[in-house]
């Protein structure tokens, strides 16, 4: 309507001077409801190509869009484990900071499993005392083992040689020399005995240690993830939890938490298809939003999503008709505030109206630019004015079309 109304002052209202005062002709006599396109047909048809001109020129090289929202991601308060609720920590819509517990599952079974590893490491230096005292009294068997072994071994020294005199049968002599061998056997029955002892206490023992403190451990961890914390900052919603509850963490949440800083530096706006070539990162642009009414906020874009997310393909067991697709999709574009705290007071997750601008000041600004184009780009940043005032009649008239002509 506003493009029309421009036009119109350039285009009927030249003609409607010229019939009247050129030609004498005047509304209501010459110039009628009837005779108004024979009379004025130059300037209505110069005013229409002229509208329709321009309003492509406007909403091609600066694109609107009121697809544009302020999107915020949410972080699920779940559990890493089933449980049944004990205790709770925060009520709904409660501030937190990162850390902070929120509730906590029954963890009587991981206190069961910790406490068991905590007896199996006590156990463990028990056995190494136990072992470490038969050592000491091994030590006694090995010396009693070599004595009774050297004693064994004089005596059969001593009777070989009486041998000879036949003061001693040979069969006597045969009987020590074999007690002398059964004498050794538990000398070397002592040492091996000591040196099971020495290993069990150098080695199978803190190993049994070192495995029993590692299930301690995880018996620690397993306990600590029935405490549930906050990953981040931010607030608790939809958090309705109470002791008794059965948390699982693939079927029932606990609740959602918003971040703190979610939401409040980027506006995601959808544009079409054909600006694709045009929007480009950058540009400046504009918005105004629902949530904060009579209020265009300065942004800039600052990123373009360069696939269109309606043509993405899934692989699957059924085969794609290209039809399916048909629906076109936007052309998803990042806008950020040009100053800082732009989006302050803007409710996250608030619709909002973009408009972006195509600056043709460097291409201007070159010595090289031909007459015509220099004309044209002079023409494309000249109407972006015109969209900018749209945008502001818009932010002025938003309130009262959602308040009052939307029936609400």
């Amino acid at each position: 309507m506003f493009e029309l109304f421009l036009c119109s002052i350039l285009t009927i209202l030249p003609d409607y001077l010229y019939r009247r005062y050129a030609q004498g002709k005047r509304i209501g006599r010459e110039i009628t409801l009837y005779s108004m396109w024979y009379e004025l047909r130059w300037g209505i048809t110069a005013c229409l190509l002229l509208t329709v001109s321009l309003i492509t020129m406007i909403f091609y090289f600066h694109p609107s869009t009121r697809n544009v929202t302020a999107i915020f991601r949410t972080v699920t308060i779940l559990p890493e484990t089933i449980g049944r609720v004990e205790e709770v920590y925060v009520e709904v819509n409660g501030k937190v900071e990162a850390g902070a517990p929120l509730f906590r599952l029954d963890g009587s079974e991981q206190e069961a499993a910790l406490e068991t590893a905590r007896r199996r490491i006590a156990e463990i230096v028990a056995e190494t005392t136990v072992a470490q005292t038969e050592l000491a009294g091994v030590d006694g068997l090995i010396q009693e083992a070599q004595g009774a072994y050297q004693m064994a071994v004089d005596e059969h020294e001593m009777k070989a040689q009486l041998v000879a005199s036949g003061a001693v049968s040979r069969r006597e002599v045969e009987r020590l020399a074999t007690a002398i061998d059964s004498r050794k056997g538990a000398v070397d029955a002592a040492l091996a005995k000591k040196e099971t002892l020495e290993t069990q206490i150098g080695v199978l023992f803190p190993t049994q240690k070192a495995s029993a403190e590692a299930a301690l451990a995880e018996a620690q961890v397993e306990l600590d993830k029935t405490l549930v914390r906050a990953g981040v900052a931010g607030t608790v919603q939809q958090f309705a939890l109470r002791p008794g509850d059965v948390v699982n963490a693939m079927l029932r949440p606990a609740g959602i938490l918003v971040p703190e800083n979610a939401g409040r530096s980027t506006l995601i706006a959808g544009f079409g298809q054909i600006e694709a070539q045009v929007i480009k990162r950058g540009m400046i642009a504009e918005a105004t939003c629902v949530g904060k009414p009579f209020t265009i906020i300065p942004m800039v874009v600052t990123d373009v999503q360069d696939v269109i997310a309606a043509g993405q393909l899934r692989a699957s067991d059924q085969l794609i008709d290209v039809q399916q697709m048909g629906q076109p999709g936007t052309l998803t574009v990042y806008l950020q505030p040009l100053f800082p705290g732009g989006l302050d007071g803007v409710p996250r997750g608030s619709s909002c109206i973009a408009n972006a601008y195509t600056n043709n000041h460097d291409a201007l600004a070159d010595k090289n630019i031909g007459t015509f184009r220099w004309l044209f780009l002079h023409a494309v940043d000249t109407v972006g004015l015109v969209h900018a005032m749209i945008l502001r009649m818009q932010a002025v008239l938003l309130p009262v079309q959602t308040l009052v002509l939307s029936g609400h």
